[in-house]
């Protein structure tokens, strides 16, 4: 296999491939330099442990012979039974005695190595030939091809150790569950920026192997990213061998993130949230550039949180860094970041930015609804929408998602007010979801940390189609998680006047759930710290703007109370607004 290089980040091991079709038979894969340096870091893990593995062995792991022997015994068990194989490597002769220990061996190696998060990096040239040119069949001769090399070096050596087969077969993944084809390719960067980005490769193909399940270091977010008045870049350095670029279709924009490989597993699950960019938006240049792992002592001079964004504005461009730390390590940092990014475009573009969920609602006696639910986060908006299809599902003949987390208003020339969306795929919190309410494609799911408060998961739900078409809204709601209903505040509330609306929407009260180290009830600008607040006197003015169209043009505007903060309603809240929102369709449409 011409893998140039393997690295362990962590719980990852990343192989980078250049050329070539890799190995083509189990005993290939035994004789490559990549299996000498797995079965090397298994070893040093179990010297490490002081494990009992080792001491049925009988070699000498203090010196470099004993493991050069090991590797010597497994290629010749990789193609004959070991009585056989003993007379040609006489040294295996005393392992006779000790199959078990040696079959225990094995074993521990193949889940040592399938513990891990794998991934492998097709590094390609530009070019007619080029892996970008026919990624299918890339993929299949390196990364499908590899799971089968793996299953069958595995299988033919316990068999050659033991004697006997299997009698029931688990077909794993147990190759590299992610592979990506990444190219040289021109990124038409501004000119200061070649020298920082330009060496880096660009994603043009993913193959992910689902349901991925990985485990960050990380499973929260803290603060708020902040504006910068000097570049983070202008003076930092980065090695472009361990960086990639996945150039992402952000709602109109494209935006180049920048991710060490340290961060390859959330680097990757962007995958599943946003499209890549075509070779023909890459010419036209970025909108802004994200460097998700940046030197740490590049960002010190600007504090304890040095999550950071510079607008560039000579340059046209929108530039955000967030170091290499573990506590960085978590998908919010990545994900939001970027949306901050794509919302101060917007605005100055003459949109306003929402932190909210849109779908369009045909039900099938031909009543429709453009829905939008702006909101916190954990406040209720996707799992409204959620049971309202579940519950709806006699109903409905169809639920578009538009936008599930972020996206922008803009008044059109007729007055009305159309809503985009950024994201194909949904950030989606499990904690809160009981039986039937989870998303029906979690065999296309990475999962983010299962076992932990504010387990994730990443998965498609919509079409840049959708995304860009530009949906008149017809229903406008604020997502109030935190109030009891009574009498005086029923489960949908009609607000009279934009003045009234404005206040709630530019309150943002909401109870916090974990999501973020926020705890109790909190209030933010919009219920949207990703760019308004930054930007607040462009924001008042497109939020009056907004509004004020909204009404003129006869949306319903008005707040949901989902009481996704109060315990005990996680799933019956979010039930009893989706009984309302049936009544309000029928009411819009009347």
């Amino acid at each position: 296999m011409p893998v140039v290089r393997v690295e362990v980040e962590g719980r990852q091991i990343v192989l980078h491939q250049l050329g070539g079709i890799g190995c083509a038979t189990p005993e290939d894969l035994a004789a490559s330099t990549a299996f000498t340096e797995v079965v090397t870091l298994y070893v040093k893990t179990l010297l490490a442990r002081r494990s009992p593995i080792l001491d049925a062995l009988p070699l000498d792991f203090g010196q470099p012979e004993g493991l050069a022997q090991l590797v010597t015994w497994l290629r010749a068990l990789a193609v004959t039974p070991l009585e056989k194989a003993a007379s040609i490597v006489p040294a295996l002769s005393t392992c006779l005695q000790q199959r078990q220990g040696l079959h225990e061996f094995v074993e521990g190696l193949y889940d040592f190595w399938r513990h891990y998060s794998r991934f492998m990096i097709l590094h390609s040239e530009p070019g007619a030939n080029s892996h970008e040119h026919r990624p299918y069949r890339a993929f299949n001769v390196t990364i499908e091809r590899l799971t089968h090399l793996v299953l069958g070096l595995y299988r033919d050596v316990c068999e050659n150790i033991t004697g006997d087969h299997p009698r029931v077969y688990r077909q794993v993944a147990a190759g590299c569950t992610v592979g990506i084809i990444a190219v040289p390719k021109s990124s038409n960067l501004p000119k200061p920026y070649q020298s920082t980005l330009g060496d880096i490769s660009l994603i043009r193909q993913v193959l992910i192997s689902p349901p991925l399940i990985i485990d960050p270091p990380m499973n929260t977010r803290t603060g708020q990213f902040q504006r910068v008045a000097e570049n983070p870049l202008s003076t930092m350095h980065l090695n472009a061998s361990q960086f990639l670029c996945y150039p992402a279709r952000v709602g109109p924009l494209v935006i180049y993130i920048y991710f060490h490989q340290q961060f390859l597993e959330l680097g990757c699950s962007l995958a599943n949230l946003f499209d890549l960019a075509t070779d023909e938006q890459i010419t036209a240049g970025p909108d802004a550039v994200y460097v998700y792992g940046a030197p740490p002592e590049s960002l010190a001079p600007y504090g304890d949180l040095p999550t950071v964004f510079y607008d560039n504005e000579s340059e046209g461009l929108l530039v955000a860094a967030v170091p290499l730390e573990n506590r960085f390590g978590y998908f919010g940092y990545l994900k939001k970041m970027v949306l901050t990014l794509h919302n101060i475009v917007m605005m100055k573009r003459g949109r306003m930015p929402y932190h909210g969920a849109m779908v369009r609602i045909v039900l099938k006696d031909g009543e429709a609804a453009n829905v939008l639910l702006i909101g916190d986060t954990a406040t209720g908006k996707s799992e409204s929408l959620e049971a309202f299809r579940v519950l709806g599902q006699d109903q409905i003949r169809e639920l578009r998602i538009i936008a599930d987390d972020m996206g922008s208003l803009e008044v059109d020339s007729q007055g009305q007010v159309l809503g985009y969306g950024t994201e194909i795929g949904a950030f989606i919190r499990l904690d809160d979801l009981q039986q039937g309410y989870a998303f029906g494609q979690i065999d296309r799911a990475i999962i983010m940390s299962p076992q932990k408060v504010n387990a994730r998961a990443v998965l498609p739900v919509t079409t840049m189609e959708e995304v860009l078409h530009g949906y008149p809204v017809d229903i406008l709601l604020y997502a109030n998680n935190y109030e009891e209903v009574d009498e005086t505040h029923p489960l949908v509330e009609h607000f009279a006047s934009p003045e009234q609306a404005l206040r709630v929407f530019r309150e943002g009260a909401a109870m916090a759930k974990g999501t973020t180290t926020a705890k109790g009830l909190v209030h933010s600008y919009f219920a949207n710290i990703f760019g308004p607040p930054q930007y607040q006197a462009i924001h008042d003015e497109l939020a009056q703007k907004t509004f004020e169209a909204a009404f003129r043009a006869g949306v319903f505007v008005g707040q949901i109370r989902t009481r996704l903060g109060i315990p005990g309603y996680e799933a019956k809240g979010p039930e009893e607004v989706a009984k309302e929102l049936f009544r309000l369709i029928a009411k819009t449409n009347a």
